[in-house]
């Protein structure tokens, strides 16, 4: 399936969007690696597979695989076909005990693992802060190279209320794989993990030309959640104020 949707769904963003690549020789011909990317867009899971030969596995949330009814069947089948996995983010640790058992499972397999470190989409077009327990520990207990890749303008396909894509051309620049066998064995050393994402991290700030920040991305989006909600609440407060008072 994962053959009949590149064909038809990647066949087709190329052509319709033309996506320009650099580095694909940074992709090894064969034998696991861990793919790290910003992440800009809904579509980035999409764009990178597409200009690839080798197949690349992403994980995404249990719920677009078993949500009832012949769209949620459509929508596990689509998923399945572009080569995601589902993790059950439901749990004591959650999605990141199930990411890292998911991703040690597709590198022992000697494939392709896409994972974003910032671990959501960017509220605004910047680089955030690295997660450090997926990418590293992923890393460090298959000893498999980490290859930095900069999805470029992505963002600017379809920005949130916007119904139709944007027909231009988004960018892909991948960078030469690190290599972090160093540090094997040291999977649960918090330093060490941190020290494996930032310097992660640092590669993709330098592919991409983002503006870093050093804060997670969640973070952000709870900062951006609390001031609307806020906004919010003083407009309706105004305009109470103004229907008791009259003026």
């Amino acid at each position: 399936m994962y053959g009949t949707m590149k064909v038809t769904i990647g066949g087709s963003l190329k052509l319709a969007f033309r996506p320009w690549v650099e580095g694909l020789e940074y992709i090894p011909a064969d034998g696991p690696a861990i793919l790290a990317s910003n992440h800009l867009s809904f579509s980035d899971s999409f764009f990178l597979p597409a200009v690839l030969d080798r197949k690349v596995t992403f994980i995404a949330k249990a719920e677009y695989f078993n949500t009832p009814g012949v769209k949620g069947r459509l929508t596990a089948a689509f998923f399945k076909g572009v080569g995601q996995l589902p993790v059950d983010r439901s749990g004591a640790r959650g999605a990141g005990e199930a990411a890292i058992k998911s991703g040690i499972e597709v590198l022992e397999r000697g494939e392709l693992f896409g994972i974003y470190p910032e671990g959501t989409r960017s509220p605004d077009g910047r680089l955030y802060r690295g997660k450090p327990g997926g990418l590293a520990r992923v890393a460090l207990a298959t000893g498999a190279p980490v290859v930095p890749v900069a999805m470029i303008d992505t963002e600017k396909i379809q920005p949130p209320g916007q119904v139709m894509p944007k027909l231009m051309r988004p960018g892909i620049r991948i960078g030469k794989p690190l290599d972090f066998t160093r540090y094997q064995g040291m999977e649960h050393d918090r330093f060490v993990l941190r020290a494996v994402t930032d310097e992660v991290m640092y590669e993709i700030m330098k592919l991409s030309g983002q503006e870093y920040v050093d804060m997670y991305a969640t973070a952000m989006k709870r900062q951006l959640a609390e001031a609307a909600k806020a906004e919010k609440e003083a407009g309706r407060a105004a305009k109470a104020e103004k229907d008791r008072t009259g003026s």
